[in-house]
């Protein structure tokens, strides 16, 4: 057992509202003894349970906090996780550094050169085969390296899909192509639709949990489209008699075959 104090709201802070609801992010354990609190978006915590939701939002590679209850975006400022989760110095410096791991990851392409081991970043996303500055000054040559497989390129290019090393394939094609169908549980009449789908605005993978309506927030680029017909939420919704819990009048958009990359400057 932890020797760790429990986190516990002082119920005469005037700074946090305290309420007798239950605890909507207790997921993982049960039995808090803190009073519950309220957060800006309405939604009600503890310090323990919202420091583990946190530190799970973290793990998957976010670097804002998004509270993510059913149909709530809302995205907390640091400084409100910070004092909502009486986060220790500890939990504040590793909190702070994985944001910005995690922001750098997510706005800066950058891989590590398989011949020099330097960082490099990626100027053309469409194109796999990436030139390193470095190696190609010492090696007195033209250095060229796979962003997928991390080896020196072989074959044609430009080229999105695969060079011509043993074994290169595009881990996240495959995962589209053999992921099983979602099982929604509130969406009507949507059957033999995939549970992963790669955002059609940035090319992240998101899964469906099957619980919600159809439309999913991609975590990357923020924006909201339907998980059955892959169109823009706002695309999907000028449909006649739009339903979210209902088909599209589309259809079912079929497994994708190609990861869409993300137009940043648009």
């Amino acid at each position: 057992m932890s020797s760790k104090p429990e986190k516990c709201y002082n119920p005469r802070d005037p700074t946090i509202t305290c309420v007798d609801d239950e605890d909507e992010f207790d997921f993982e354990c049960e039995g808090y003894t803190s009073p519950r609190a309220r957060m800006s978006c309405g939604h009600v915590v503890t310090p323990t349970s919202l420091t583990k939701y946190c530190e799970y939002l973290l793990e998957k590679g976010e670097s804002t906090f998004v509270c993510g209850q059913f149909d709530c975006n809302v995205e907390w400022p640091y400084e409100e996780v910070r004092k909502m989760a009486l986060l220790t110095a500890e939990e504040k410096e590793r909190f702070e550094k994985s944001m910005a791991v995690n922001a750098f990851k997510s706005y800066f392409d950058s891989k590590i050169c398989p011949g020099c081991k330097y960082s490099v970043t990626r100027k053309v996303e469409s194109n796999l085969s990436v030139r390193c500055q470095m190696c190609t000054a010492a090696k007195g040559r033209t250095y060229e390296f796979c962003w997928q497989c991390l080896r020196e390129w072989k074959g044609p290019q430009p080229r999105m899909d695969r060079c011509d090393n043993d074994g290169c394939c595009n881990d996240a094609l495959k995962t589209l192509s053999n992921c099983p169908y979602a099982n929604f549980e509130n969406v009507k009449n949507v059957t033999q639709c995939p549970s992963i789908r790669a955002c059609p605005t940035c090319g992240l993978l998101v899964e469906h949990t099957g619980k919600q309506c159809k439309n999913i927030t991609c975590r990357q680029c923020k924006v909201e489209f339907c998980f059955v017909c892959l169109k823009i939420t706002t695309e999907c919704k000028k449909a006649p008699k739009y339903d979210y819990f209902g088909l599209c009048s589309s259809g079912i958009a079929a497994r994708q075959t190609s990861i869409p990359v993300w137009q940043r400057d648009k």
